[in-house]
C-alpha cells in the first residue's frame, strides 16, 4: 500500500480525500499537522528524511483561508500559504518523493472574471490570499525538481461536496423554507467542482506518470447561472423553486445595509451569489485523457441531498 503524506487532512478537502482513497484500499494516508494524533496524523518534526522517502505524494492543502470577516493580518497569510509551501517544498526536493501536488486557489489568478479564467490569464490577485497563494506558485514554478519528480499546482474554483457549508447552504435553506430567490435580475454564469471530481484528478496526478508538472484550473465542464442552481435545489427537495426579478438597484441597496447591520445578504455575499466565474478546465482534462466523473448537476445534486442530513 502506497503512502500518502497530505498536509490540512482535518479540513473539508483533507477529510474527503481521505474517505476517497481508503475506497479503493490502495493509498495509507497519513496527515501533517501541527499536533501529532497517533499513526494516522503525525506532528511537521516527524518530516524527517526517511519518513520523506517512504512516501509516494506530498498533498499540500494545509493553509489559511480567505478570511470574510477581515481581521486576518496580510502577514499571516503568507506564512501558512507562502512560507510553510517553501519548508515542505525543500524537503520534497532533497527526497525520493515522487509527486508534489499543491493545493492553489482561482483567487491566485483573479477575484472577478470578465471572460473565461485559463491557466494563461495573467494573474492579477487583489486579497492577501490570492497574493499569498500566487507567491507560492512562484517559488515552487522557479525551483528545478530533479528527474523523476513531477509537481502539480491545482487552481480550484468554489469546492463543494456533502457537508459542505456556505453559500450553497444559504440557498438551500431559503429554497426549502420556500422564500423566493430574489435575485433573477441577475444573469450570471459560474463555475464550480465537486469534492468528487477534485479527488479524482488527485488520484489521477499521483498514478498516471505521463501527466506532465504544471499548473492546472479545476472545475466542473458546466457553469451554472445562480438561479440554475435554485432550480436545481427546487427539484431536489421535490418543491418548485420561487425567483423573483427584484430591480437590482434595490438589492444593492438593501445589500449595503448589510454590511451594515447582520442581514441575511451584504455587498460581499450578493457578489459571490451574482457574479460571473466561469473556469476552463480544458486543459487538465485534456493531459489526463479522462472525462470527470460527475457533471456539474450531479455533483451538485449530491451535495444538496446531502444538507437535508446535517438539519
Amino acid at each position: 500500500m502506497e503512502k500518502l503524506l497530505v498536509t490540512g487532512i482535518t479540513g473539508f478537502v483533507g477529510q474527503n480525500l481521505k474517505k476517497y482513497t481508503e475506497i479503493s484500499s490502495l493509498y495509507n494516508l497519513i496527515g501533517i499537522s501541527r499536533k501529532a494524533d497517533g499513526e494516522s496524523v503525525k506532528s511537521y518534526r516527524a518530516l524527517t528524511p526517511e519518513f520523506w522517502n517512504q512516501t509516494t505524494a506530498f498533498i499540500h492543502l494545509a493553509g489559511k483561508a480567505h478570511d470574510l470577516k477581515k481581521t486576518t493580518e496580510e502577514k499571516d497569510y503568507f506564512e501558512a500559504n507562502t512560507e510553510l509551501t517553501k519548508k515542505v517544498f525543500k524537503q520534497f526536493l532533497e527526497s525520493n518523493c515522487e509527486v508534489f501536488v499543491y493545493m492553489s486557489s482561482v483567487k491566485a489568478v483573479a477575484d472577478t472574471v470578465e471572460d473565461i479564467l485559463t491557466e494563461e490569464t495573467q494573474p492579477i490577485p487583489k486579497t492577501a490570499y490570492g497574493k499569498s497563494k500566487l507567491a507560492a506558485e512562484k517559488y515552487l514554478l522557479s525551483q528545478e525538481p530533479s528527474k523523476g519528480k513531477r509537481v502539480y499546482i491545482l487552481r480550484p474554483c468554489m469546492i463543494h461536496g456533502p457537508g459542505n457549508k456556505g453559500n450553497l447552504n444559504l440557498l438551500y435553506h431559503f429554497v426549502k423554507k420556500g422564500i423566493p430567490y430574489p435575485f433573477g435580475s441577475f444573469e450570471n454564469k459560474r463555475s464550480f467542482v465537486s469534492i468528487d471530481n477534485l479527488c479524482f484528478v488527485i488520484k489521477e496526478l499521483i498514478e498516471n506518470k505521463k501527466i506532465p508538472s504544471g499548473v492546472y484550473n479545476i472545475s466542473d465542464d458546466q457553469a451554472l447561472s445562480t438561479s440554475e442552481l435554485v432550480k436545481t435545489m427546487g427539484e431536489v427537495l421535490q418543491k418548485p423553486a420561487k425567483i423573483f426579478k427584484t430591480p437590482k438597484l434595490l438589492v444593492r441597496g438593501i445589500s449595503k445595509i448589510g454590511d451594515l447591520f447582520p442581514l441575511p445578504v451584504n455587498s460581499e455575499r450578493l457578489q459571490k451569489l451574482t457574479e460571473n466565474y466561469v473556469v476552463s478546465n480544458r486543459k487538465i482534462v485534456k493531459v489526463m485523457g479522462k472525462e470527470l466523473p460527475f457533471t456539474a448537476r450531479e455533483g451538485l445534486r449530491k451535495t444538496i441531498g446531502s444538507f437535508g442530513k446535517n438539519i
